[in-house]
């Protein structure tokens, strides 16, 4: 598969975050007054999606102003674990194959998630340097497709290619007209693929580098 450029998702394709930020959701849904069990399962099932429609999800019974309060106080506790957990929650070789890869091309991260997280999950993998450009849900409320659209335009990319796990990464990057490749290691399935890896570092065989 020839590209000038690699997008990446993030959760469920380069790491997997769930069991912690299980347990920061839950200790936000506390403070504010909300017994609620939350699963990592829960979670892959739903990281993908904007945030508003994951709170939608975790949180069906709250109104939409408790749900932005909880989801406010649920992404700065996810942050503080994040920063100072020491395990390392990356799938094997995702850090060396992105150095690697980006000897040769562009990579680049699109991805539904808040403001800050891209970096935090860049900083944390060790792969920040190796990052060309990135956008995300949480920087102006645009979704994952036309994100892709973004980044692919103005970078001038002819022939750039997304990664993700489920389903939405695949539709999003054919409505942005590029090609999907699918981690099927990660969180979800998806049918339509152009490609599919089944580890981290088989990226450098598809795209030839």
């Amino acid at each position: 598969m020839k590209t000038d450029a690699l997008i990446l998702d993030v959760d469920g394709t380069l790491w997997d975050t769930t069991e912690l930020v299980k347990d920061a959701w839950m200790m936000a849904a506390a403070d504010e007054g909300v017994n609620v069990n939350i699963t990592a399962a829960d979670l892959k099932n739903y990281f993908g999606k904007p945030m508003d429609e994951i709170a939608r999800l975790v949180f069906p019974a709250q109104t939409e102003e408790h749900r932005k309060r909880i989801m406010k106080r649920g992404v700065r506790y996810e942050e503080e674990i994040l920063e100072t957990n020491i395990k390392d929650l990356s799938y094997p070789k995702v850090a060396q194959t992105i150095k690697e890869l980006s000897e040769h091309i562009d990579i680049c991260v699109v991805s539904n998630c808040q403001k800050g997280y891209i970096e935090l999950a860049c900083e944390k993998l060790g792969v920040s340097d190796f990052i060309h450009d990135h956008e995300c849900y949480g920087d102006h409320g645009k979704y994952k497709a036309e994100n892709i659209k973004l980044v692919a335009e103005r970078n001038g990319y002819r022939n750039a290619v997304y990664l993700g796990d489920i389903q939405g990464d695949c539709d999003a990057a054919h409505e942005a007209g590029i090609r999907f490749i699918h981690a099927a290691y990660g969180f979800g399935t998806a049918d339509d693929a152009d490609a599919v890896i089944n580890r981290f570092d088989e990226l450098k065989e598809l795209l030839e580098i």
